[in-house]
């Protein structure tokens, strides 16, 4: 029944403030030192690792305009969390729904205050690196034929509609939290979210001229790889980070990222050397942020063998949705961000509901006879995959009406979007 009960209040919205969640602790200089550190590995990984990993995958005629909706996804996203998506996604709870505006312009926060035992600017700013990778990842859906202008507006509503909730659901005393969803660190909140809209985005957006006629080829796997190990890098801080001090919940999540992405890149690499008699550099690479998904979730609730487990299965997800399931049901996801990571988002979830270790965390999953975990996993799985896509495709049709148009001309397309809209070349040819 009080699956039910939440499940109403998601349908309507109200005015009155009930709890706080942010806490004034002690503050403590080695889990600050920590955590400045941890944020500053999660903002590399957006106008760096992720627009190099995409900028090497698309066309050598399209790689700065890719790179750009990376690193402008991030200052869109920068902007508006200090503003006021902080205080929404972390202010003081209404209704389980959303926070309210306490911390408008960060108001009230002095730089002694605290979140638990870091410095609570220092606990935003990790927060922001999370919404900002949020929405440039769902770049990857559609790249190489957006406009601009569209992508700079949708990132602002995107952000605001669609994350700031979603984060407060999950992390900031919303109705999921109440219910003991685990998300260590942003396995619903980041990827599912971001790949499923992707994948609404590119349905709507349409394929790119000559899908699946002409040939397509990435403008620098070095760069895509070098990318990948950039993201591998900052995720140490995405999901160590997540533990909010240096302590053993932290040394946990860090050797379980790493353990998941690196069989995840083996798994990919080889189903692919199966199916097509040899292995790639990208298909590692890709396999390892496959890894990295997964394993988001779950990354301070399972054990080693839950690691391993996890990955391995995320490298055999990607490549199957990769390699057969975009082609099956003929949609382009430009750079697979439903592929890599609203598929394995969903597995990591589901599978922190399997695989969560008492011993661990002191949170058990289904293996451990919790049923309850892993419903609730699947409930916030369905909740999000149905706000999601839902406020999305509202977004995306607000966006067009007010650029007139959300795709590029097909002229422009074709010259490529380097030249087309931003005048400059990413390789000379």
């Amino acid at each position: 029944m009080k699956l039910f009960r939440w499940i109403l209040k998601i349908s309507w919205f109200a005015l009155l403030p009930a709890t706080v969640y942010a806490s004034n602790g002690k503050m403590d200089s080695g889990d600050t030192a920590w955590m400045i550190t941890a944020t500053a590995f999660v903002m590399l990984m957006t106008p760096a690792g992720l627009a190099l990993f995409y900028g090497g995958m698309t066309r050598h005629k399209n790689i700065l305009n890719t790179i750009a909706m990376s690193f402008v996804a991030y200052c869109v996203a920068s902007v508006v969390w200090i503003v006021y998506g902080f205080s929404l996604a972390f202010g003081p709870d209404i209704h389980g729904i959303i926070g309210n505006l306490k911390y408008f312009l960060m108001k009230g926060i002095l730089p002694n205050s605290c979140t638990g035992s870091i410095p609570e600017f220092i606990f935003s700013m990790f927060q922001m690196t999370f919404a900002a990778i949020t929405v440039a990842l769902i770049s990857g859906s559609i790249v190489e034929r957006l406009k601009f202008s569209s992508w700079i507006l949708f990132s602002l509503m995107w952000v605001s509609i669609v994350y700031v909730p979603i984060a407060h659901w999950v992390w900031g005393g919303g109705f999921l939290s109440n219910l003991g969803v685990l998300d260590f660190a942003g396995g619903t909140v980041v990827h599912i979210n971001a790949g499923i809209a992707g994948l609404i985005f590119a349905l709507v957006l349409d394929k790119r001229k000559g899908f699946r006629k002409v040939a397509m080829p990435p403008s620098s796997v070095v760069l895509t790889t070098l990318g990948a190990a950039l993201l591998w890098f900052g995720w140490f801080g995405f999901n160590a980070g997540s533990a909010l001090a240096s302590n053993g919940s932290a040394a946990l999540a860090f050797i379980n990222t790493n353990t998941a992405a690196a069989i995840a890149a083996l798994s990919w690499m080889g189903f692919e050397w199966v199916k097509n008699d040899h292995p790639t550099v990208l298909g590692a690479a890709s396999g390892a942020v496959a890894g990295l998904v997964a394993i988001t979730p779950a990354a301070g609730y399972v054990n080693i063998l839950g690691s391993l487990i996890i990955g391995l299965v995320s490298g055999a997800l990607g490549f199957y949705s990769v390699s057969y399931l975009k082609f099956r049901f003929d949609y382009d996801d430009s750079l697979d961000a439903f592929g890599v990571h609203g598929i394995n988002g969903i597995w990591g979830a589901l599978a922190t509901g399997i695989f969560a270790d008492p011993k661990m965390s002191g949170s058990s999953g289904l293996l451990y006879g919790n049923l309850h975990h892993f419903l609730v996993q699947i409930f916030s799985v369905v909740v999000v995959i149905g706000y999601t896509a839902v406020a999305t495709f509202i977004i995306i049709k607000l966006v067009d009406f007010i650029t007139k148009g959300l795709r590029v001309s097909e002229e422009d397309e074709i010259k490529g979007l380097d030249i087309a809209v931003h005048t400059e070349k990413g390789f000379e040819l």
